[in-house]
């Protein structure tokens, strides 16, 4: 029941920009919460940022500050706005959605990141 869409993911330099979108496909119902995760090679998948439908967010301390999560709830879709990159913001990053009533889980297939210094 329903795929999410990632979209944004790219080559950029130290210092630059990119944003990642994500929709929710074929999801009738407004989902709770949406974020986006990284996994860096050899690492453990990391959460990045969250937001729920009532605009509550969540950061990681390392992107507090750079990265701004945002959503439009109607069309189920989250963007995450990345400036200042950093080399080790390098990793695929995993768009997520989750809703408890009706009970929703999804990931994305992940969009590669790749900062170069």
């Amino acid at each position: 029941q329903g795929q999410l869409v990632e979209s944004g993911g790219g080559l950029v330099q130290a210092g630059g920009s990119l944003r990642l979108s994500c929709a929710a496909s074929g999801v009738i119902f407004s989902i709770n919460t949406m974020g986006w995760y990284r996994q860096a090679p050899g690492k453990q998948r990391e959460l990045v940022a969250a937001i729920t439908r009532g605009d509550n967010t969540n950061y990681a301390d390392i992107v507090k500050g750079r990265f701004t999560i945002s959503r439009d709830n109607g069309k189920n879709t989250v963007y995450l706005q990345m400036n200042s990159l950093k080399p080790e913001d390098t990793a695929v990053y995993y768009c997520n959605a989750h809703n408890t009533r009706p009970p929703y889980d999804s990931w994305g297939p992940g969009t590669q990141v790749t900062v170069s210094s």
